[in-house]
């Protein structure tokens, strides 16, 4: 049996450290523009779920309280348009990366199985394929593929790092396909609400599937939309036959959302304010980074929604790096998320409101 070492890729962010210290030595400091975590206060009211859940001796069950199962059964359906879900159709996770990672494995993929993402694309959609030991594909179009052996087509809309939006029609068309072949589909949705450009669809809207969940589930974070990245707190939505025996599985392996998590999830999806709010944050951040970049002779491409720019000088994405690290602003180099991605950065918008005006002074 081989080492784990020898399944997965080098950890690309060890390789940004030289340049990360480029960065800190500028004076005034490090502007960190290279990752999406976010760095806003979590709400009060979602604070003070919590806190009130605090006193939570038991073991918490892996499928969440009827409460939680209710809160996202009527998110789905008041923000994402879904039709007809119970709470047969919902999975709590632990949060997002976790479940991209071990999908292929719970799913019961290996040699033999075949994984399919994004030729731009968050890493670990690779790294899930490689701990399961299944063969992976990057495609431009889905619909392009040659469908044998796929166990696992993963969408991403609005995609990391790219911020490109499939349309509805894209997203109705892959789903016909994938059914005619027999592949399950799992649409990781995690940007949907930080739509700018263009208004994000989901998988389980009943333009998009006909009114069938069938060989359909979406991933869902509160990571970015409620700054809730701390709390691990994320699920799933679609096909009960494919939740079912993961629930099982989950049930086994102890992935269970803790007590206070889980309440303080039930706050998050039952109020639509805190979004808001945070939306118009990150909208005035990336006026401001956008504008600066462009007036610095970047082109923005894409970047219709999420938490990025994708920004290009033209020019390989490690002297871009090299170039704004000297600046004292610190991005992710593009071919973090694949080979195709050699000549843009990713900036993110995720960074205070003093760090973002650092950048932009920086790039006057």
């Amino acid at each position: 049996m081989s080492a784990v070492s020898d399944r997965l890729p080098t950890f690309p962010w060890d390789k940004l450290e030289p340049y990360k210290k480029t960065a800190a030595a500028y004076p005034g400091g490090i502007v960190d523009l290279s990752v999406g975590t976010p760095v806003d206060p979590v709400p009060e009211l979602i604070r003070k779920a919590l806190v009130d859940a605090a006193d939570s001796p038991g073991y918490p069950t892996v499928w969440g309280t009827p409460a939680l199962r209710d809160a996202i059964t009527g998110w789905l359906e008041r923000r994402l348009g879904a039709r007809g879900v119970t709470h047969r159709h919902v999975l709590p996770i632990v949060g997002s990366k976790e479940l991209v990672a071990w999908l292929p494995t719970q799913l019961g993929l290996g040699p033999g199985d075949k994984v399919a993402f994004p030729r731009l694309a968050y890493p670990t959609y690779e790294v899930g394929a490689r701990l399961a030991r299944a063969a992976y594909e990057a495609y431009d179009d889905p619909t392009a593929l040659d469908p044998t052996g796929i166990g696992l087509l993963w969408l991403n809309s609005p995609s990391n790092p790219t911020g490109k939006v499939l349309s509805k029609a894209e997203l109705t068309r892959t789903v016909a396909w994938a059914r005619e072949h027999g592949i399950l589909i799992f649409s990781d949705e995690c940007y949907l609400e930080l739509g700018w450009e263009a208004d994000p669809v989901s998988v389980l809207h009943p333009d998009v599937n006909g009114g069938s969940h069938d060989g359909l589930v979406s991933v869902h974070s509160l990571s970015k939309r409620s700054n809730l990245a701390g709390y691990r707190a994320a699920f799933l939505a679609g096909d009960p036959e494919v939740l079912a025996p993961l629930l099982e599985i989950r049930k086994h392996g102890g992935m269970m959302t803790s007590a206070p998590t889980q309440a303080a999830v039930v706050a998050a999806l039952s109020d639509d304010a805190h979004v808001h709010e945070q939306r118009e944050r990150y909208a005035l951040r990336r006026n401001l980074l956008r504008e600066a970049l462009l007036a610095h002779g970047f082109r923005i491409d894409h970047s219709e929604a999420g938490l990025y720019l994708w920004a290009t000088r033209d020019e390989s994405c490690w002297d871009t790096v090299s170039h704004l690290a000297e600046r004292g602003v610190l991005v992710a180099p593009g071919d973090f998320y694949g080979p195709a991605g050699g000549r843009h950065v990713r900036v993110a918008l995720t960074a205070t409101d003093e760090r973002v005006r650092a950048a932009v002074e920086r790039l006057a």
